[in-house]
């Protein structure tokens, strides 16, 4: 219900479990068990979990205003943290020249120096690109001016 909220706020370093497949009552032991602030739009949910946040819109942009008015100090740079996959912690990473690069990834611009970071869970390389370029564009739209 919220997986593009949680990559945005991994983009941004923030550890974020997403729970996927768990009925209410499992999500909630869960949230409360590993000490976390839940985000839902599921009103019952909510209700279950002191520490939680009701979202209304689908929208994402309105998630992340919601978002920042209840945490003012959330990060709103992009940072090679957290994997957006799987939430597993980015190592910088140095390819060996004997492998090679997996496909999609910019060889020229990481022969010419361009940072690589790894998950360490599962495996999945980062890189800045436009998609970064994007993601900064938004979260600086989403973010300036004063918190409503």
């Amino acid at each position: 219900m919220l997986g593009r909220l949680t990559r945005y706020l991994r983009f941004v370093g923030l550890d974020t479990a997403y729970a996927r497949g768990l009925t209410d009552h499992e999500v909630a032991t869960w949230a409360r068990t590993e000490g976390r602030f839940l985000l839902t739009r599921d009103r019952a949910l909510a209700g279950q979990v002191e520490a939680s946040l009701l979202l209304h819109s689908a929208a994402l942009v309105d998630q992340w205003r919601a978002v920042r008015r209840r945490f003012p100090d959330l990060p709103t740079e992009v940072r090679f943290d957290r994997c957006t996959i799987c939430n597993g912690v980015l190592t910088p990473h140095r390819p060996s020249g004997d492998r090679p690069l997996p496909a999609g990834t910019p060889e020229e611009r990481v022969r010419a120096g361009l940072p690589l970071f790894k998950c360490q869970a599962c495996g999945h390389l980062y890189w800045e690109g436009s998609h970064t370029a994007d993601v900064r564009a938004r979260l600086h739209a989403w973010t300036a001016g004063p918190i409503e």
